[in-house]
């Protein structure tokens, strides 16, 4: 076993003994927790780089708890308490929970446990694998957060089972089906770089590793890349739903993207989503230096998908608002209604980026006890206006559902139509939506209630957030005058990063604008082509003065004004 015996020092919570157990958990339908998944707490190692490591405090208090591993509690409390680099100072350490750890290094995401729960919504575990560094206390440091929050803690650290593995190395969907580099074969086969033992296994023995411990059936493995030193896929790509691949994009031969190109042409052409349809790949940039340079020049890895979901939240990396501003539109399109923060990982005082790590590299999460568990392929757009929509939703809780209910809404509406949904089987729950007209679009969400009384919405912020999809064909009349729309400005009044939500019925070419009361051009906030349905833009509102604004829509088929307030 790895377990150290440190002092422990905890603020506001009650410790058990965590049970650690170095055989596969016991139970059917073991599954690996989502990402996205509802979230208990989030951890953290204070080695290094405090300022980010309070940001990311910060932002991800407002959401759960948090756990901090420190070898020197009182440094962090001062820290935390007192204004410096970090941000403000905190007024209180609510929800904060530091405990005294003896670490080697901030990379919570490699040598942290996993959320894996059994008969699929009960008994929630943590997975420990070996760590593939010499960094003893680092390894050992997943049984200090498995007796702050009384698990079990198995680990995969003795034959035939023992495994050597790194987080930022593994994304699971929450159904079974998990991605990584080949640097899991380079990591099990006998030999390394560091001189620690490795394990031997062959690929199935892995594969059979992962089945036991954590559910995986499908584990897909991919090419290490030519420039990225670590090889962890949480540098180029994010799963952000059971369909949806975020990732990163470098200009046409630069660097690795070539090799990331080809991995995703591999996965799209050999595996399928847990829907059975393709994966729905998004891309997002990744940003040079600037002096214009990429990592096969020997720039640092920058990327905007080594992020963390922290329930409504999302943190992420920032660079440059050149390219930053882009970030937040992409992440906004792709999880509609989340609170998105960024945290600048390239300042001179704080430049992460540069040791090949940001924000996903530092965080793990530790889900909930009881998660309620909901999954739907949302409705794609179609040319159907004679028909209902149907949707289907899954919903699973360990005291059962009791209910669940459809929301939905016109995009010009304001208020959701409640509709209850009816179970079949296998956990399914379906309702109907009534035929649009053409030109129609349907913003939508699901509920889910259980036995027990706990709620559950999905996406997990509506109705902030919602799945839309649009009635497509041709319009003629009145209508074809409206074809993009602002549907809402948020936050408003507005004082940091401030989102510009359009929905667009078909793609034309349109220009964004700031203006002040007088019609004066006050910025520029977009000037290109649409997307169709929902598209978001971005601006900085702590970059512009005081005072009550308008902000304007332009196209060859649209015109759209709401008012802004900038605090």
């Amino acid at each position: 076993m790895k377990r150290f015996v440190l002092a422990i020092l905890m603020l506001n919570f009650a410790f058990g003994q965590a049970q650690v157990i170095t055989t596969p958990p016991v139970g059917s339908q073991i599954r690996a927790m989502a990402e996205w998944e509802e979230v208990q707490t989030l951890t953290i190692g204070w080695v290094s780089f405090p300022s980010i490591l309070k940001q990311i405090v910060a932002a991800a208090r407002e959401e759960c708890n948090v756990i901090i591993l420190s070898p020197d509690p009182t440094e962090t409390e001062n820290y935390l308490l007192a204004t410096n680099a970090g941000g403000a100072a905190f007024s209180n350490l609510n929800g904060i929970n530091i405990i005294s750890c003896e670490l080697n290094s901030i990379w919570m995401r490699d040598y942290a446990a996993n959320p894996v729960y059994t008969n699929e919504v009960d008994s929630l575990i943590l997975v420990d694998w070996l760590y593939n560094r010499p960094r003893p206390l680092d390894d050992a440091s997943p049984s200090f957060v498995a007796d702050a929050l009384n698990l079990d803690l198995y680990e995969t650290s003795e034959a035939p089972y023992d495994l050597l593995y790194t987080g930022g190395n593994y994304m699971s969907d929450g159904f079974g089906t998990a991605f990584a580099s080949e640097l899991i074969l380079d990591e099990n086969d006998g030999s390394g770089d560091f001189n620690i033992f490795y394990p031997d296994h062959t690929t199935p023995e892995i594969d059979a590793i992962l089945e036991d411990f954590m559910g995986i059936h499908t584990y897909i493995k991919m090419p290490t890349l030519p420039y990225d030193g670590i090889h962890h896929i949480d540098m180029h790509m994010k799963i952000v739903d059971e369909e949806t691949l975020l990732v990163g994009e470098y200009p046409n031969g630069v660097a690795d993207g070539p090799q990331i190109n080809a991995n995703i042409d591999y996965i799209l052409s050999n595996y399928v989503s847990k829907f059975g349809t393709p994966y729905h790949v998004v891309r997002i940039p990744m940003p040079d230096s600037q002096s214009g340079l990429y990592p096969d020049d020997g720039a640092s890895y920058r990327t905007y998908t080594n992020a963390v979901f922290v329930n409504n939240t999302i943190i992420f990396p920032i660079y440059r608002e050149e390219f930053d501003t882009t970030a937040f539109r992409i992440w906004g399109e792709v999880c509609p209604g989340y609170e998105l923060v960024g945290i600048d990982c390239d300042d001179n005082n704080s430049n992460i980026i540069s040791q090949s790590g940001a924000i996903h590299c530092i965080t793990h999460t530790v889900g909930v006890e009881d998660p309620l568990l909901i999954s739907h392929q949302p409705l794609p757009d179609t040319y159907d206006n004679l028909n209902s929509y149907e949707v289907v939703a899954y919903m699973n809780h360990r005291t059962g559902i009791a209910s669940a209910k459809l929301f939905w809404k016109l995009s010009t509406e304001t208020t959701f139509t409640e509709v209850d949904m009816v179970f079949s089987a296998n956990n399914n729950w379906h309702a109907l939506i009534p035929p649009q007209a053409v030109g129609s679009i349907i913003n939508y969400y699901v509920q889910g209630t259980s036995v027990s009384g706990k709620t559950m919405n999905r996406p997990m912020p509506a109705p902030e957030g919602f799945w839309t999809f649009a009635i497509l064909g041709e319009i003629s009349g009145v209508n074809d005058i409206n074809r993009t729309v602002i549907n809402r400005i948020y936050p408003n009044p507005a004082s940091a990063i401030t989102c510009i939500e359009l929905q667009s019925l078909k793609s034309e070419k349109i220009s964004i604008t700031l203006n002040d009361m007088t019609g004066r051009v006050v910025q520029k906030i977009f000037d290109g082509q649409s997307g169709t349905g929902i598209s978001k833009y971005f601006i900085q509102a702590n970059h512009i003065e005081s005072g009550a604004y308008q902000v304007t829509i332009r196209g060859e088929h649209s015109f759209d004004s709401l008012p802004l307030i900038i605090q």
